[in-house]
């Protein structure tokens, strides 16, 4: 799993801080703030009334009447057989989300390329902040040179993540992962079996050809989405020509970023994890906001009305 360095897509840069905690690891505590590493490619198309150009929403509709239910009459389950249900209660849900902790706590240190790309799922930018750049740059020289990756679980907004922690150019980047069972096996496809086989020499030699031939540096601003360009051309040209309806739209609170952590001795710290964490009560433990996050990840069912958009 090779780092690509966030420079080359000028598109990603950051703009808003999404979360700020610390990254944990033995005794030591790097206070960070998580921003978002990538920016949609896709199209969001907004549902209006032709009649009236007024937005449409989404209503909650018995599937089996037709009629409108009101949210008060709508519980949350789980189908355990066909058409067999297990209902939750409000609080039952609650009481299994795993406790908010503003800790990225890392578990162990493992070879980029023990992870298989297929687990990785969404990017994060991590920056440090209160006085953590020392910190920070420690933990990114550290990993660069022992060639390796940190594996570690976050909570972001309620939900429990398995990461790894990447090193890419000046940037310390947090990938979050699929859990392991998540990945469908490809046992039951029906695959060459692995080696040469039946291949020829001759067709081995021009298939290598052809990948040498073919073979580039990577640039991600030639690889963009066409359909995006066309659909915003079409709409800059109609823009121009008057075509504009106006739609009024209802908006939005800004999201807290969330809360801080302190930061204390580096050198001691270090000392006392190598240690084990054991110091005969000579020294004082390290400040932190919250508790480690739980070591299981709750399986809770899907909450929420869906959106009134429709990605392309």
């Amino acid at each position: 799993m090779a780092a690509s360095d966030p420079r080359a897509d000028t598109s990603t840069r950051p703009a808003r801080v999404l979360w700020k905690g610390a990254i944990s690891f033995g005794l030591v505590h790097i206070p960070v703030a998580l921003y978002s590493a990538t920016s949609s490619s896709g199209l969001d198309f907004d549902w209006l009334d032709r009649r009236t150009m007024e937005p449409v929403g989404y209503k909650r509709i018995n599937k089996k009447t037709g009629k409108e239910i009101a949210p008060a009459d709508i519980v949350k389950g789980i189908e355990i057989e066909d058409g067999r249900y297990v209902v939750l209660t409000p609080d039952e849900i609650a009481k299994a989300y795993p406790k908010s902790t503003q800790t990225i706590e890392i578990e162990s240190f493992i070879r980029a390329d023990e992870i298989p790309f297929v687990y990785l799922e969404r990017p994060y930018y991590i920056a440090p902040i209160q006085r953590g750049e020392k910190v920070y740059a420690l933990l990114r020289e550290a990993l660069i040179a022992a060639q390796r990756v940190g594996v570690a679980r976050v909570v972001i907004q309620t939900k429990q993540h398995l990461a790894v922690l990447v090193p890419a150019g000046r940037a310390l980047v947090l990938n979050l992962l699929r859990w392991g069972g998540e990945i469908k096996s490809w046992e039951d496809l029906t695959l060459p079996p692995a080696g040469r086989g039946n291949l020829k020499d001759a067709e081995m030699k021009m298939a290598l050809q052809l990948i040498e031939e073919m073979s580039a540096h990577w640039h991600a601003d030639e690889h963009r989405d066409s359909f995006k360009e066309e659909i915003l051309r079409l709409v800059e040209l109609k823009a121009q020509a008057g075509k504009v309806e106006t739609v009024e739209k209802a908006e939005t609170a800004p999201r807290d970023p969330g809360s801080g952590a302190q930061i204390v001795d580096l050198t001691e710290l270090l000392r006392r994890s190598l240690g084990g964490g054991k110091d005969g009560g000579k020294s004082k433990a390290a400040p932190s906001d919250a508790k480690a996050p739980a070591r299981k990840a709750a399986k809770t069912p899907k909450a929420g009305a869906r959106s009134n958009r429709r990605a392309a």
